[in-house]
C-alpha cells in the first residue's frame, strides 16, 4: 500500500512516498532555512508564502522519485496539526484538493504522532508498546506508545520546548539560525563542566519538564560578562548548556521507563540529532539493558516520510477526512 505524505507544519514543505508505512520510495524536502536564517528564526507569513509557492513542485518530484502516479497512490496523508496555522492551511488545502480531483482517502496526520513514526522507517522491527521521548522545536513530550495510533502522554514541557532552548542560547551565543546544530558543534570542543546550571523541579508531574529558566540562566551569563567587558568562552558556556539540557532529558525518561516498567526507548524530533542526546540517552539505556530506538539523521527533522509512515497506521485504523478537514495550530495527541 502506498501513501503520499504531506507536510508543511513550520519551513520546510516536504512531499513523499511510503510503502506499507515503513519502505520510502521518495522523500523531497524543500527547506527554507537560507532564508529564514536572514530574520534569525521563522517568519510565519514568509513560510507560508514559500508553501504556496513550493508544494506542487515537491509533489510532484516525489511522485516522480517514487516512479507512481496518482492512480497508483492509495491514500493522501496530510499534517493538519499542530503547527503555523498558515503553514499548515496550505498543505491542508493542496492535500484536499489532490485527494477530491484523484478520489484518493484523505487521512489526516498529527505532527507528533508523525515524529514518532520516523522510527518504523529506521527500525522496521520496532512495535508498540514503547517509551518515546519527542523532543523538537516545538515540543518536548515524555509518550507512552500503546499502539501504531494509541497515545498517552506521561510528561510534557511546561513552558519552552528543548529545541526552541537551544535556538535561543545559540542566538545570544552569536551563532547562527538554526542554533542546535551550532551548539552541538561547539560542545564538543568545549567543557561541560565548566557552568552550572540548576535543574527545575515541576509540582505535580515529576515526568513533566522546565526549559525557560535554563535559557534565561544562560542569557543572563552572557549578558552579565557582556556588561563588565568579560570573555566568555562560548565553547564552554554550549558544552555546560548541552550537558544540563541532556541531564534534564535522560533522568525524566530513565525514570518514566523504569516506573512504568518498559524496556523499549525511543527518540523522535529535531533535537533527536543532537549527539550529545543521542550519546547520553545511548549510554543511559545500555546502562539498564533498554533497546534503544533513534531514527536516521534525515528522518530527525520534519519531513514528509514521517507523515506517510504514520498515515498508513492511521488509515488501517480507519481514519479519514473529509473537505472539511481545517488545520489546528495546537492540539494534544491524546486528542486526536
Amino acid at each position: 500500500m502506498k501513501i503520499l505524505g504531506i507536510e508543511s507544519s513550520c519551513d520546510e514543505t516536504a512531499a513523499s512516498v511510503v510503502e506499507d508505512g515503513r519502505t520510502v520510495l521518495s522523500n523531497i524536502v524543500a527547506s527554507q532555512i537560507e532564508e529564514q536564517k536572514l530574520y534569525g528564526g521563522v517568519v510565519p507569513e514568509i513560510a507560508s508564502r514559500r508553501h504556496a509557492e513550493s508544494i506542487c513542485g515537491v509533489v510532484s518530484e516525489a511522485l516522480s522519485e517514487a516512479g507512481c502516479k496518482m492512480e497508483d497512490i492509495d491514500a493522501v496523508a496530510v499534517t493538519y496539526a499542530p503547527g503555523l496555522i498558515g503553514a499548515l492551511l496550505v498543505g491542508v488545502s493542496y492535500a484536499k484538493g489532490l485527494s477530491y480531483a484523484s478520489g484518493k482517502p484523505l487521512v489526516p496526520v498529527h505532527h507528533i504522532a508523525g515524529h514518532i513514526a520516523a522510527n518504523y522507517i529506521s527500525h522496521p522491527e520496532l512495535e508498540p508498546p514503547y517509551l518515546c521521548l519527542v523532543i523538537s522545536g516545538g515540543h518536548t513530550h515524555l509518550v507512552a506508545v500503546n499502539t501504531h495510533t494509541e497515545f498517552r502522554i506521561l510528561g510534557r514541557t511546561r513552558d519552552d520546548a528543548a529545541g526552541e532552548c537551544f535556538d535561543k542560547v545559540a542566538r545570544t551565543l552569536g551563532f547562527p539560525y538554526p542554533g542546535g546544530k551550532h551548539i552541538d558543534e561547539s560542545a564538543r570542543q568545549g567543557n561541560r563542566f565548566a557552568y552550572r546550571f540548576t535543574h527545575p523541579k515541576m509540582d505535580g508531574s515529576e515526568y513533566d519538564f522546565s526549559f525557560s529558566g535554563l535559557k534565561t540562566a544562560v542569557i543572563n551569563l552572557v549578558h552579565n560578562a557582556s556588561q563588565k567587558g568579560e570573555e566568555l568562552n562560548k565553547f564552554d558556556v554550549a558544552a555546560s548548556f548541552q550537558q544540563t539540557v541532556c541531564d534534564m532529558l535522560s533522568e525524566k525518561l530513565m525514570l518514566a521507563a523504569e516506573n512504568y516498567g518498559y524496556d523499549k526507548i525511543a527518540v523522535a524530533g529535531g533535537v533527536s540529532a543532537n549527539t550529545g542526546v543521542r550519546s547520553r540517552i545511548k549510554r543511559e539505556c545500555d546502562k539498564r539493558g533498554y533497546t534503544l530506538y533513534l531514527p536516521e539523521f534525515r528522518y530527525c527533522g520534519d519531513n514528509a516520510a514521517m507523515i506517510a509512515a504514520q498515515g498508513y497506521y492511521d488509515f488501517m485504523a480507519g481514519k479519514r477526512a473529509d473537505g472539511s478537514l481545517n488545520a489546528v495550530a495546537t492540539l494534544s495527541l491524546e486528542n486526536i
